[in-house]
């Protein structure tokens, strides 16, 4: 990257910011600063991310061509589906039994060797072992999770020396978070990161999984390898969409976005059939409620298939066209999802003035994922294996070397006017968190600040914390008037349950704008100064 490039990047944490601001000092472009904010998260968020969870990404190239980075792992070889099929009707939540392969390392390291600038990433791995080993603190976000979670993080030794202090107590806002095991780690991984799967931290870690109890196996961390793979598109009016393939739900949320222009306009359609072309229009609140309920139940009616239909395409081909295009719920009850996920992802978005743009989930699913941080390590586990299903011909049913269904969701739009990298926290429901977002995002005179400011509402059962299918909406975020069909429950304020999203665009003209959710603790960097706008505008 040239030094008058300019980029801008979106995260939820200020150690991420900071890193991808030096990683950009360094003549990094997007991709890299975009490395060097993952690096610093896994580092200050353990909660939400780790060396052990996994990662999805989209790239789109200044040429116009756009990638999907799955670096997602998988169930050991020698899983015991029989026994967890014994023990109960549905896969553990959390332990040893849902840790899958960690592809986090492979996804940064795939992404570098393609994307990023020579040498970056070795750099970036060694500032954030200096964050770990000096500067690291608690932040909000986490002390929120700590005291959440008190009972949890006591259960396991690794957690406990992580989150507690030498008296301990758990750390509190502020408090110094010092890692020294993992600052070793990253700095191993900054010399080879393949050593994370086949040498001396792959060597370290599969003896940790061992004594906990875990089935994976040094074999199974060298098997992983991170996929470069097509992603899924869908054209609307005026945009082109862009979403990972399975094993992701990218595929709900284009189903949840197919329709969206109509909603623009105000245009949906009436939950009956036959509405006369001839009749007068309805009021504005009468049309606001409409356009809400057609997005919750196309977001239901979403869900529901990506429940019943979403697998790893390793086994078999999922049904694409069934994700895609689903079928009405017709009233009848979708599957019941697992126990909640929350704080379960971080999200980082990233453009170039080149048009090289990335949106990078990486995830340990659970708060603290499996809640096992791996002691001679430091790296927490995450419990990807819990979204698998054990029910015998079910697309998702676990398997040796299979990889679960996965919530993570990157997104990138592109319009003759602007090129959009999205991406959310918020578990199940990114697919409708993301839905309310993005389109109102393409919109090149939106602020995008203001758009992320508005209320959400997500629809989920036991993922929100409910016991049956349940609207939950932060204050403001559905008209009075709104008749879902279902309970709706108003939050008292702002809700994580409402995601916490991140976005960046770069118009034709050459404006880099960008926001982080105010749900969060991050902001946005831009860096760089002005330089007039490619002649070419938006690569199509």
């Amino acid at each position: 990257m040239s030094a008058d490039s300019r980029l801008i990047l979106a995260a939820p944490h200020p150690a991420a910011l900071a890193a991808a601001r030096r990683a950009a000092e360094r003549g990094g472009n997007a991709v890299d600063a975009a490395l060097a904010a993952a690096a610093a998260l896994t580092v200050v968020y353990p909660h939400q991310c780790s060396l052990g969870g996994d990662l999805i990404a989209l790239v789109h190239s200044p040429d116009g061509t756009v990638r999907a980075i799955v670096s997602a792992g998988a169930a050991a070889q020698n899983v015991d589906v029989g026994a967890l099929r014994a023990a109960d009707r549905r896969m553990p939540a959390q332990g040893p039994q849902t840790v899958t392969v960690p592809g986090v390392v492979a996804g940064w390291t795939a992404l570098a060797e393609s994307y990023g600038t020579q040498g970056t990433l070795a750099a970036t791995l060694r500032d954030a072992a200096e964050l770990a080993e000096n500067d690291a603190t608690v932040s909000p976000g986490l002390a929120r999770a700590i005291r959440e979670r008190a009972t949890q993080i006591a259960a396991d030794p690794g957690l406990t020396a992580l989150l507690t202090d030498p008296d301990g107590a758990p750390l509190t806002e502020g408090a110094p978070l010092p890692q020294p095991r993992l600052a070793a780690v990253l700095r191993n991984l900054a010399d080879d990161p393949w050593s994370f799967y086949r040498g001396a931290v792959a060597e370290a870690l599969a003896e940790g999984l061992r004594r906990a109890g875990s089935p994976l196996t040094a074999a199974d961390l060298a098997a992983h390898r991170p996929e470069t793979v097509e992603p899924l598109v869908l054209d609307t009016a005026d945009t082109r969409w862009w979403a990972a393939p399975p094993p992701s739900q990218g595929a709900t949320l284009l189903a949840a976005l197919d329709g969206t222009d109509e909603l623009r306009r105000g245009t949906a359609p009436r939950k009956g059939r036959g509405e006369l072309r001839d009749q007068p229009p309805p009021a504005r609140s009468q049309r606001t409620a409409r356009s809400a309920e057609h997005l919750i139940t196309r977001c239901q009616d979403a869900s529901a298939a990506r429940d019943r239909l979403l697998g790893d395409p390793r086994r078999s081909q999922p049904n694409l066209d069934g994700l895609l295009h689903p079928a009405p719920l017709a009233g009848t009850q979708p599957p019941e999802p697992p126990s909640r996920p929350a704080g379960d992802t971080v999200a980082i978005t990233a453009i170039d003035d080149s048009g090289l743009a990335i949106s990078l989930i990486q995830s340990v699913y659970q708060t603290f994922g499996s809640g096992i941080c791996d002691p001679s390590t430091g790296i927490v586990l995450h419990n990807r294996g819990s979204a698998f299903s054990l029910e015998p011909g079910h697309p998702a049913r676990i398997g040796p070397g299979l990889r679960p269904p996965h919530t993570l969701c990157p997104v990138l739009g592109r319009s003759g006017d602007l090129l959009l990298a999205a991406g959310c926290q918020g578990g199940r429901a990114q697919p409708q968190i993301l839905a309310q977002t993005v389109p109102a995002l393409m919109d090149p005179d939106a602020d995008p600040a203001a758009v992320l400011d508005r209320p959400r509402w997500v629809v989920g059962s036991r993922d929100i914390g409910q016991e049956t299918q349940t609207l939950l909406a932060e204050p403001g975020s559905v008209p009075e008037e709104l008749s879902p069909g279902i309970p709706v429950v108003v939050t008292p304020g702002r809700t994580d349950l409402a995601g916490h999203t991140q976005a960046v665009r770069l118009s034709a003209d050459g404006r880099l704008d960008g926001a982080a959710d105010p749900r969060a603790d991050g902001g946005t960097v831009l860096y760089g100064a002005p330089t007039a706008p490619a002649p070419e505008g938006i690569p199509a």
